[in-house]
């Protein structure tokens, strides 16, 4: 018997690795959630997982956000939402989000409130996991982008193919956000919905230049022709070489902040520490308090970190989310004001 044609078979064996490979643990009442918006790589992605999930004993729904930024975005996500019921997704809910303006850029505004609602739904249905759809196309924009911004060895890793949603939405605690296509590329999804009789969303908004991330996704085209067809492939590679990098820094910093305990911290002994490990430990402590870890940027960190090294008095510093950084003599301190 013939087996799938290979753009299917190719995301259902991504969606199989990842699930396989998640910490995803025991759960009384196994649910994941695939983010769908209708385009061709969250449809992929809901088809194999509708295919995948319930052969490992798990059930699989599907939330589909409305931003509401297009006019015919209401008609977009009943589509989606139809689509995904037809692939046996339950549940599969379309939820409307509220995108407030803060000056950061559609993008990121978008973002921060597709993952607060993903967050939110995946904590009122119990939710062990929710999927997205970035793929290696994907990994090489943010990856240029990175670089285009002078971003550290963090921004610079790309996505991880897992992490806590908690650190990209509060109210999700014990959530994983997992990414199984990046590895796949957008040609490989979209032939997928093609084999699969399915009928991708294609958003305006990927041929908008007001976008960073189509400026990015141009540039690479540019240079790809240029410098020729591994570019997408070796930005990739190298975001993966670095991410174990950033993880091995991470795991010094969490050594550090268990030794050092709660804030505030004597300026000795964190000075004997690397700055690669003080900027994480900044990090940390803001999450901490409150910080939302979508808004801290790097220009935070070596701020606070400037408390130690170029001290002459300042302070206090404003971190976002109402968190504060201090120095009072040899202490210096990182939580929300009394």
């Amino acid at each position: 018997m013939p087996g799938p044609p290979p753009a299917v078979a190719a995301v259902r064996v991504a969606v199989r690795r990842a699930l396989t490979g998640a910490p995803l643990g025991e759960h009384p009442s196994p649910l994941l959630l695939v983010a769908c918006s209708g385009g061709a790589d969250s449809l992929a992605l809901a088809a194999a997982t509708a295919f995948v999930a319930p052969r490992l004993g798990w059930r699989a729904g599907a939330t589909v956000v409305d931003h509401g930024l297009q006019e015919d975005s209401a008609e977009v996500a009943e589509r989606a939402e139809r689509q995904c019921r037809g692939l046996g997704l339950d549940p599969v809910e379309v939820v409307r989000a509220r995108v407030e303006v803060t000056g950061e850029g559609p993008e990121a505004d978008a973002r921060r409130a597709r993952y607060a609602v993903l967050a939110a739904r995946a904590h009122a249905l119990g939710a062990r996991a929710v999927l997205v759809g970035h793929t290696r196309d994907d990994q090489a924009e943010q990856v240029l982008l990175g670089l285009a911004r002078g971003s550290g060895a963090r921004s610079l890793s790309g996505m991880p193919p897992c992490r806590p949603l908690g650190e990209e939405a509060p109210g999700a605690d014990g959530v994983l956000l997992l990414r199984p296509l990046l590895g796949l590329t957008r040609r490989q999804t979209w032939q997928a919905c093609l084999d699969l009789g399915l009928e991708p969303w294609q958003d305006p908004h990927n041929d908008d230049p007001r976008y960073a991330r189509v400026r990015a996704r141009r540039a690479i085209s540019d240079l790809q022709a240029d410098l020729g067809p591994g570019l997408v492939l070796g930005l990739t590679r190298s975001a993966e070489l670095l991410r174990d990098d950033a993880e091995a820094l991470d795991e010094a910093a969490r050594t550090a902040y268990r030794q050092l305990g709660d804030p505030p911290w004597q300026v000795g002994r964190l000075l004997d520490l690397p700055r690669a490990v003080r900027t994480r430990l900044w990090r940390r402590a803001s999450l901490a308090a409150g910080s939302p870890g979508t808004d801290l940027t790097s220009e935070h960190l070596l701020a606070v970190d400037d408390l130690l090294t170029r001290w002459r008095g300042q302070g206090p510093l404003h971190l976002p989310g109402g968190v504060r950084a201090s120095r009072d003599g040899d202490r210096v301190w990182v939580g929300r004001p009394s």
